[in-house]
């Protein structure tokens, strides 16, 4: 049987390659298809999307580039010098990202369709209690 952290390594590494098919589907990148998300969920400047996303700035720049260049996501300068941009998600954008939502709840039920509730629940709540120490683990290592 393989460890926690392998098993976890393996389900990523799959699931990885089930989004990119998915997102390719509906001209997307893994990457784009989150960003597009937050933006619709009503983080609008460089600052809000590079907290949530955890992105530099120059990655999160070159994202936001090929969202506006897919007409996913429109751009306004505000500001005195015009500076700062508010970003907000197209109606094209919009039914993009439904779209592919859509598709990730039906990637999901599929994955679980043989699961019970009460297992899908208690999958959440170590997950999440995971997430949690290993964020743990992170903010220890980076002092």
């Amino acid at each position: 049987m393989k460890s926690s952290l392998a098993a976890l390594l393996t389900v990523t590494k799959a699931q990885q390659v089930l989004l990119k098919q998915l997102t390719r589907e509906h001209q997307l990148t893994v990457a784009e298809w989150q960003l597009l998300d937050q933006i619709g969920e009503g983080a609008n400047t460089q600052e809000a999307l590079a907290e949530v996303t955890r992105l530099d700035t120059s990655t999160l720049s070159r994202q936001l580039k090929g969202l506006v260049a897919k007409d996913l996501v429109a751009k306004q300068a505000v500001g005195r010098d015009k500076r700062q941009l508010i970003y907000t998600i197209t109606t094209s954008g919009k039914a993009t990202a439904e779209a592919m939502n859509t598709a990730f709840e039906g990637l999901s039920d599929q994955v679980f369709e043989h699961w019970s509730a009460d297992e899908r629940n208690l999958l959440q709540i170590l997950l999440n209690r995971l997430a949690k120490s290993m964020d743990r683990q992170r903010n220890l290592t980076a002092k």
